[in-house]
């Protein structure tokens, strides 16, 4: 059975704009203060202007002045379940290291902490 936030991405992914590649991916991301903001991947005749369903979604949470997050899960029909692209990595690494990420499949999930998937991340800390 699935958790509120693997639900909540399960129902955005029907949302998913993906005409080009057929890969529709739905993504919750939990705020420190539990608000949760979803996203889904918006495809574009010019591929490069693609936007993933996880940037869409940090984008939803900071207009909302969320900056500080706990969870994301993404769902697509990807076996095994797929992790997310490496500018979404980035991005995610702007908001902290520690970010609990979830990406549920058909047939299984994976879930990584952020740091582990991006480990040599460039981020505020960075800059400081």
């Amino acid at each position: 059975m699935d958790d509120p936030l693997t639900t909540t991405a399960r129902a955005a992914r029907g949302h998913a704009y993906a005409p080009y590649s057929k890969f529709a991916v739905g993504a919750a991301l939990e705020s420190d203060d539990g608000r949760v903001f979803v996203g889904v991947n918006v495809e574009n005749a010019s591929y490069g202007l693609t936007n993933c369903a996880e940037r869409v979604a940090v984008g939803a949470a900071v207009a909302a002045v969320a900056r500080r997050f706990r969870r994301l899960v993404i769902v697509t029909d990807a076996v095994p379940a797929a992790a997310p692209c490496g500018a979404c990595r980035q991005v995610l690494a702007e908001f902290g290291a520690g970010l609990m990420v979830e990406s549920v499949g058909p047939k299984d999930a994976r879930r990584w902490v952020l740091k582990d998937l991006l480990p040599d991340r460039f981020g505020p800390e960075a800059l400081a």
